[in-house]
This record gives structure tokens, C-alpha cells and sequence, in this order.
């Protein structure tokens, strides 16, 4: 059987200084599969867009700001993450310029700024501990990830960088 996963984005929001991130606080629907994490923002691709044109909508539709400039950082394969083990896959963003000024919530949550030291402190899923590190280097080589999960738990994590 063909392998088909939910393709999607996500994307981190440097702070024009560089030193915080905007993250979103799943904190406005109790039938949230992330409720109480925080999470970069993003969501799934559209059949008429490609990866670049899915994260500036996701970001737009999520925080209200224009992606000026975007680096791919990698793509992880989410095996069985999805509520019902749906298969999801993602293309990882550093967003490091942007146009206006963020909204402060959203349907899923509240938006705030995070140092990029405090990030390990929040509750993030088990996973984002293992790749935002690669997310957040300074090696300009994007990273290529495995990641599954069963019953919303971590099983493994493979990379590799090219």
C-alpha cells in the first residue's frame, strides 16, 4: 500500500533581534490532540500550493504577519502521530524576517514570544526536544528526520543531514 501522509508545515518566527521565538500556546479547545503545548505555527498543505506558499498562508492565517524571508531547516516523517496514528509529514521553517505585528491569539491559542534559552522549560511534545535543536543551528545543511509515535508518544527519532 502507497505511503500518504498528511503533508504539512511548521514554522519558528525569530524575533527581529534574533533571541525569541513566537510560539503558540494550544490552549483554546479542550478537544485539542496538543492542548497545554507550545508549538511553532503551521498546519497542512493545500492541493493548489507548494510548501513555501502553505507556511506563508499558515502564518499569515495564524499570526497575522507576512513571511519576508524563509530557510527551510528539514522535513520529518511523523509515522502514526496523527490523533487516530494518521501518518503526518512536515517541512520545518526558520522564519528570520517578517511584516506587522502578530496577533495575540488565535482559534488554537495565545501567541507569545519565547527566549530560545526558555523553549526546553515549556510543555512541548517528548519529539520537538530531538529536532528543534537542528532547527535552531547554524549548520546551513536542512536535516532529514524519522520520528514515530504511537498512542501520541515518541517511539524513536533518526536523522540525517546532507
Amino acid at each position: 500500500m502507497p505511503y500518504t501522509p498528511i503533508l504539512a508545515t511548521l514554522g519558528y518566527v525569530l524575533s527581529p533581534d534574533q533571541s525569541r521565538v513566537l510560539m503558540i500556546h494550544r490552549n483554546a479547545r479542550q478537544d485539542d490532540l496538543h492542548l497545554g503545548k507550545y508549538n511553532g505555527l503551521g498546519g497542512k498543505l493545500e492541493a493548489s500550493e507548494d510548501v513555501v506558499a502553505g507556511m506563508r498562508r499558515e502564518i499569515r492565517e495564524e499570526a497575522g504577519i507576512e513571511c519576508l524571508d524563509l530557510n527551510l531547516r528539514g522535513t520529518i516523517n511523523w509515522p502514526g502521530f496523527g490523533k487516530n496514528g494518521e501518518d503526518w509529514f512536515g517541512f520545518l521553517f526558520l522564519i528570520t524576517q517578517f511584516a506587522g505585528m502578530p496577533f495575540e491569539r488565535n482559534a488554537e491559542g495565545t501567541l507569545e514570544w519565547v527566549s530560545r534559552d526558555d523553549i526546553p522549560k515549556l510543555p512541548l511534545w517528548d519529539g520537538d526536544r530531538h529536532f528543534l535543536p537542528l532547527v535552531f543551528d547554524a549548520d546551513p545543511r536542512p536535516f532529514h528526520g524519522v520520528m514515530p509515535y504511537r498512542e501520541q508518544r515518541m517511539l524513536s527519532w533518526t536523522f540525517s543531514r546532507v
